[in-house]
């Protein structure tokens, strides 16, 4: 993977005394950031926050079962208040996040600096598919979120708009931005830390973006959903690992992988592979494996912790190679899951030119095994407990627990794998007795901040509860 130069974050700017008032100025404070160094700021904030293990902020990676504490087992058992662990992925994703982006195009709206159009454009394009990458997030773990009144800091009371509302106009959004698409021109080049300023890369997230929101909204708009599949094939969607959508992090601080900064600077032990995954690994013979485990038990032995309970470091397998190095990449959108969103999309009718899911299927995990560097992968493909045809009785299962699979290092999209089809099967968390959580709680300090639109949202939610659904969640 090529690496990406992170731009200097702080701009200092040094200011000339020319008379008394001048004292009261700070001559090192920045006055105005350029807006290439604002988009490498959100852009930087919204991988570390999609990657993030931390358990104040993102415990995804525990929602979907894929790892799980070994003292402190309160998140595990999906406990979202102690923490206020939605209050800070909340104030990320619209503060650090959204309203750099927006900030970046206050600037670049006013900025003369000799830009052509479609470079404008296509910085402008950059900025909106991020946007709307980062709305979707919001959307998927709480439901209705502020929208047509957020960013506002004149409004600190912003209205909650509707869940699939806000999917209607993000959608409206992408299309936009994927329309501005020039190829023949740059964007922020090396301030780009995705793609390094190409637009054919961007083009390819930004559709496989919209096939990822055309199969959550197959359930509940299966028309709109349907048009959108085929406009995102017919434009465009990532079609290798080499388009995929990464965060190159650096091997010094502060722009370390935060996984790394969890496991091995911390010097903690806080984490295991769950025997959820663990289980469905060894029953398969998965030879990922090797990636994602370490042999610490002993060579190919690999026993996962008990879901949600306590599992001492020592007893249990640990965590692979790749996630204690600093520099391994965060991603945001990989060919994996356009395949098996393709696979998806072949099963449920949404575009005629996808004659067979199980093509796309077997892409998806080829793409997989690629990604982690593992061989075998036709051997594989023949087991009978993961061969298309024989591997369960739904291809919603098939699909799912093999994609799930694939997220092992994306708790957010394994989640939320599960809660559009129900498989693999996990389970429920032994020490709560709860299911696996359906969204997160609205951060604590709503209530007193904004509270009548607060109330308003968790009514039209059905209570503001871990299992009240999103609108595609059915």
């Amino acid at each position: 993977m090529q690496k990406k130069i992170l731009i200097l974050l702080t701009v200092i700017f040094i200011s000339s005394c020319s008379d008394f008032d001048d004292l009261n100025v700070n001559p090192k404070a920045a006055t105005v950031v350029p807006a290439a160094t604002l988009f490498s700021n959100a852009t930087k904030n919204l991988s570390d926050q999609m990657t993030s293990t931390s358990v104040s902020r993102n415990i995804f990676r525990l929602f979907s079962q894929a790892w799980t504490e070994t003292t402190y087992t309160d998140e595990a058992n999906y406990d979202l208040i102690t923490r206020d662990i939605p209050g800070s992925h909340w104030r990320i994703l619209f503060r650090d996040v959204l309203k750099d982006f927006d900030e970046t195009r206050l600037i670049l709206s006013t900025l003369d600096d000799g830009a052509s159009v479609a470079q404008r454009n296509n910085q402008m394009a950059c900025i909106s598919i991020l946007e709307v990458y980062t709305y979707h997030v919001l959307v998927d773990t709480f439901g209705n979120i502020p929208f047509s009144e957020a960013l506002n800091s004149d409004n600190v009371s912003p209205y909650y708009d509707d869940d699939a509302a806000v999917y209607d106009a993000i959608i409206m959004k992408l299309d936009e931005a994927i329309g501005m698409i020039s190829s023949e021109s740059g964007s922020f080049g090396k301030a780009d830390l995705i793609y390094g300023g190409s637009m054919d890369k961007w083009r390819r997230f930004g559709n496989s973006l919209k096939l990822r929101l055309a199969v959550r909204i197959s359930g509940v708009d299966f028309g709109k959903a349907s048009t959108m599949t085929s406009q995102a094939i017919s434009s465009g969607v990532i079609t290798s690992n080499s388009d995929n959508a990464t965060f190159d992090y650096l091997g010094a601080s502060p722009n370390t992988n935060p996984v790394w900064e969890a496991l091995v600077e911390s010097g903690r032990q806080d984490f295991v592979p769950a025997k959820t995954v663990v289980d469905i690994m060894n029953d398969l013979s998965d030879p990922r494996r090797a990636e994602y485990f370490d042999d610490n038990l002993g060579t190919e032995i690999y026993v996962g912790g008990i879901y949600g309970q306590n599992s001492p470091y020592a007893s249990y397998t640990h965590l692979g190679e790749l996630f204690h190095k600093s520099e391994t990449p965060g991603i945001l959108f990989d060919y994996a899951e356009t395949e098996f969103l393709l696979a998806e999309a072949s099963e449920l009718g949404l575009d005629v030119s996808l004659v067979d899911a199980e093509i796309h299927y077997k892409k998806g995990i080829t793409a997989s095994f690629d990604f982690w560097e593992i061989a075998n992968v036709d051997a594989y493909l023949l087991n009978p407990d993961v061969a298309y045809s024989t591997a369960s009785s739904s291809w919603q299962e098939t699909i799912a627990t093999q994609k799930w699979l694939a997220l092992f290092n994306r708790g957010f999209e394994a989640w939320s794998t599960y809660r559009k089809y129900g498989y693999p099967q996990l389970v429920i968390a032994p020490i709560s007795q709860e299911w696996v959580p359906r969204r997160f709680t609205y951060p604590v300090d709503e209530a007193s901040r904004n509270g009548d639109n607060y109330i308003q949202a968790g009514i039209d939610m059905g209570g503001d509860l871990k299992s009240s659904t999103i609108f595609w969640d059915n």
